[in-house]
């Protein structure tokens, strides 16, 4: 397995002209650390002496042999996480934290998400990962568990970004990569450090013609940071980020009949309606912290953005016409966003024993205009419907409404060490979520039918407090336990509708959940860490689709659903450049108590599911799965590095059980599945010069699975799948200064 010398400077020389190594170091054990964090405690601590599940994914792992544009690279290393990969940039990646999330059809629901402190989701709970920029991450933080809570609203778990400080002296970095599909994407990258002023900024271009048909996407990004000490005692942080993602097409969902005759394509109405959207996303935030004495921290954050979307759907041009309640083919939002947060951090003993003590504000609003548009126009051409229509284009406004939202919370965060054995922390946040919609667009004729006035505002409030305790039962093994509570608001795309006549869906109530975790941290030796945590969790009121008629998805509360599992990760490097590293998860997600859902046709898909009608709405048995999630994910992981030669190489296994694809497991499921992957790469150094080439090859064995699924979609369009076999080549170079 090792490489002589003399054979990897040979083939390293392929991409460098110079070669000399220097003699390769003592084959002496690495040695393991716990990752220090912020996000459990808004403060930096060790997470190996925090009572949470709490993993962060470095930036080097990050960018490693990567492709660096989505976080589903990299997050299948933590357990009790799924980020799957839709092959489908026109949808944001979904987020699952133990099960929370498994429900989103777009987006990220029911996981809260933060980039340097400053929160990428709504007050309504729903958010989106595409501005991460993985080019400049320090580290990804994933936080599980009851301390989610103390983030308010739909934080079943918090992933945050944190952008790396730029280097003490100033480095110009760049790099291209190419791959299956005509993908290809470049990065630029200047940081550097003058005096205090610290400033990193990276641009980066993405292209892709995609595995499926109709999927060609392309992302453009900037990303900086600037940071600045104002005095021995203040400093003040900038961080701006701006997306442009200009039609990127979507290929859709296949049912299983088209998935089995051929998963490259796309669906009929994607081609028909020119399935797109169309994305741009500003925004930036400050931060001012001042150290007021000794013991006490003054944190003020403020931000502001805005974001625009547009989205071409293929919802059936006799939907639109038959029912004037229906919103139309092409959903268009403009939103305005941003919030404040200020915050005090306290350090001190009682009695001599050591506390910290953190009480906050947090106030944060979003104002969207939201209009709809029939996705046709008359007139010849394409012919897609009656009388020579032309589809995918934009037609009469259907809808037209504003969207109003805020959150206003306090929150209190404290911890004392009782004994040097013996640690206890807690906390509790009170939240306010408001919603209101304005509706522009109504009408009541003969002619055009009903569409009713869907103005409304309700108010939600809730109270979520948290406990944990560590104890060193060794100095090499912490014990540890938490409970508390959360909640999670609708969405306003969940609010939306009445089951009945006009107005906002008054009946729908927050879903909230009581946790409870107990777990152990060990390190074996200097070389292994070793992870473990057990959990339960169960929600009253979960949030499911209940009915879809004339264009309207209408959702419902489910009695009780019950979460429970067991998540284990292992970081070994016994030397030698060995490292082996595995994350294991078992998910049992059930519905412990009868409702009634949408019944999928087992033939032909339909967009109509009316419970007036008999037989469009089924019972769902106590017991039945919870859809979108998986019972055992595993991720395994082992890798070399040869430092004499910059020589680097890495083979991944992914295993995923299979997941049903809706409320009524007979409905189906998508398989389970077994990937590998493999990495290899070469770094060098050249006075100051840096360079890195890397191949990657995803899928070795061509293996034929869905990477993704859409939950309870009413036209069985379930499956978005995975490519087969496919590649990466990516050459990176540095220069400081």
């Amino acid at each position: 397995m090792f490489l002589p010398n003399s054979l990897a400077c040979a083939v390293a020389g392929t991409f460098v002209a110079t070669c000399g190594w220097a003699e390769e170091p003592p084959k002496t054990p690495d040695t393991v650390v716990a990752p220090v964090v912020v996000t459990a405690t808004r403060s930096e601590q060790n997470s190996f002496d925090l009572p949470v599940s709490i993993d962060a994914i470095s930036g080097e792992t990050l960018r490693e042999g990567q492709l660096q544009v989505n976080l589903s690279e990299s997050a299948v290393r933590v357990p009790g996480v799924v980020v799957n990969n839709r092959n489908n940039p026109a949808q944001d990646l979904a987020i699952q934290v133990r099960g929370f999330g498994a429900r989103s059809a777009f987006g990220v629901r029911g996981v809260r998400l933060y980039a340097d402190g400053i929160p990428m989701t709504m007050p309504d709970g729903q958010g989106q990962t595409g501005t991460f920029n993985l080019d400049t991450a320090k580290s990804v933080e994933f936080l599980r568990g009851p301390f989610s809570a103390l983030y308010g609203n739909s934080s079943g778990g918090v992933v945050q970004i944190f952008t790396q400080d730029g280097t003490d002296e100033p480095v110009l970095s760049g790099g291209a990569t190419f791959g299956s599909y005509n993908t290809r994407r470049g990065s630029l990258t200047l940081g550097g450090d003058n005096d205090g002023f610290n400033y990193i900024v990276n641009g980066s271009t993405f292209r892709t013609d995609g595995y499926r048909d109709h999927s060609e996407a392309r992302r453009d990004t900037v990303h900086g940071k600037i940071k600045a000490n104002l005095g021995k005692s203040t400093s003040l942080t900038i961080v701006a980020t701006a997306l442009d993602q200009p039609d990127n097409n979507d290929p859709q969902g296949l049912t299983p009949e088209e998935y089995r005759a051929n998963p490259k394509q796309a669906s009929q109405a994607a081609l028909t309606f020119d399935t797109r959207v169309s994305r741009s996303h500003e925004q930036v935030g400050a931060t001012l912290e001042h150290r007021l004495t000794a013991a006490d921290t003054l944190r003020v954050m403020g931000y502001f953005g805005r974001r625009q979307n547009e989205q071409f759907l293929s919802t059936a041009i006799g939907a639109q016409t038959g029912n004037d309640l229906n919103g139309g083919g092409v959903s268009t939002i403009d939103r305005d966003f941003g919030g404040v947060d200020l915050r005090w951090e306290h350090a001190g003993k009682i009695a001599e024993l050591p506390y910290t003590f953190t009480a906050g504000l947090n106030y944060d609003q979003m104002n969207d205009a939201r209009k709809g548009y029939e996705n046709f126009v008359g007139g010849s051409g394409t012919v897609c419907g009656a009388s020579g229509r032309i589809c995918g284009v934009k037609g009469a406004l259907r809808r037209d409404e504003d969207n109003d939202l805020f959150n206003f919370d306090e929150y209190l965060q404290a911890s004392v060490d009782l004994h040097p054995r013996w640690t206890v922390s807690g906390g509790i946040r009170h939240s306010k979520v408001n919603f209101k919609a304005r509706d522009r667009f109504t009408r009541d004729t003969a002619a055009a039918g009903i569409n009713g006035d869907d103005s409304g505002s309700v108010t939600y409030t809730e109270t979520t407090p948290v406990i944990g305790a560590v104890f060193r039962f060794t100095d090499s093994i912490n014990l540890y336990a938490n409970a508390g509570k959360s909640f999670e608001t609708p969405t306003f795309v969940e609010l939306s509708y009445s089951p009945t006549g006009s107005g906002l869906n008054f009946g729908l109530k927050p879903a909230t959940s009581r946790q409870y975790e107990v777990g152990a941290k060990a390190v074996l030796s200097t070389t292994t860490l070793v992870n473990l945590a057990l959990f339960k969790i169960k929600t009253d009121d979960e949030i499911v689709v209940f009915q879809q008629v004339g264009g309207r998805t209408v959702y419902q509360n489910v009695p009780s659903t019950e979460r429970k599992g067991l998540e284990l990760a292992l970081d070994s490097r016994p030397g030698h450049g060995l490292g082996f590293y595995l994350a294991y998860s078992l998910l049992d997600a059930e519905f412990t108590s009868p409702f009634q859902a949408c019944n999928i046709p087992g033939g032909a898909g339909t967009t109509t599911c009316n419970p007036a009608t008999p037989g469009n709405l089924e019972t769902i048995r106590s017991g039945g799965n919870i859809p979108g999630t998986y019972r055992h994910t595993l991720y395994g992981e082992a890798s070399w590095k040869h430092r004499a030669s910059g020589f680097s190489t890495a083979i991944e296994m992914r295993k995923f059980s299979k997941t049903y694809v809706n409320f009524d497991s007979q409905d189906g499921a998508a398989d389970g599945y077994t990937v590998f992957n493999w990495r290899g790469g070469f770094s060098q150094q050249l006075k100051g010069w840096s360079f890195s080439e890397f191949l990657r090859i995803e899928n070795l064995f061509a293996q034929k699975y869905v990477g993704s699924v859409r939950v309870a979609d009413l036209q069985r369009k379930f499956f978005e799948p995975a490519p087969p076999r496919n590649w990466l080549f990516g050459l990176n170079a540095g220069y400081q200064f």
